[in-house]
């Protein structure tokens, strides 16, 4: 993985599955779906999706959504471990395409793109990829599941589009802007090797 990620990416998905596994335990319960839940954690896998790519982004859904679901229930639910994944990868490809390390983020522009991309991320995990998942390998209810994934979806894309617009507004404003060239990223991964 260290090949594959270099040193700063390896250490920022590891900080990443710890702040997303730990932030697991913070809820605000939606009454209308049966255990649905209004959480930040989506907020800081949004942050490292963008400022660290796709797969930092995927890796910080998926391992953080197993350690949350450790902590917390005991088992794991891979139906919305796989979803979390992919909305961070969808959302790495877009911090990646854009090139966001580069760019202030309180561009209008950008921040409406990135807002636009997490919400049709969002409806493709939790109102498709989810739902189909847990009729598929747990035999859940149909209506019961598409009600849960519709209800995640709400919620999660609130938080992105609130909380996670905001840490990389914050973000963008006071890190440093290094100068970038493809030679480093090249550089750095011959290194790492």
């Amino acid at each position: 993985m260290k090949a594959i990620l270099g040193n700063r990416k390896v250490r920022a998905t590891f900080i990443g599955v710890i702040l997303f596994g730990m932030l697991t335990n913070i809820q605000i319960p939606l009454s209308i779906a049966p255990e649905i839940a209004i959480q930040p954690r989506v907020a800081v896998m949004a942050f490292f999706s963008v400022i660290f790519g796709p797969v930092v982004g995927s890796v910080v859904g998926l391992a953080g959504h197993v350690m949350g679901d450790l902590l917390l229930y005991s088992s794991v639910w891979w139906s919305w471990a796989i979803a979390e994944a992919l909305v961070g990868a969808a959302i790495g490809i877009f911090g990646v395409k854009y090139r966001i390390k580069e760019w202030e983020f309180n561009s209008p522009k950008i921040i409406i793109l990135f807002n636009l991309v997490q919400v049709v991320a969002n409806a493709l995990a939790w109102i498709l990829v989810a739902p189909g998942l847990d009729v598929l390998l747990y035999n859940e209810p149909v209506q019961k599941v598409y009600i849960q994934g519709t209800m995640a979806f709400t919620g999660n894309f609130l938080v992105i589009g609130i909380l996670g617009t905001l840490l990389l507004v914050v973000y963008s404003r006071i890190a440093e802007k290094p100068e970038y060239s493809a030679e480093e990223d090249i550089i750095e991964g011959a290194e790492n090797e």
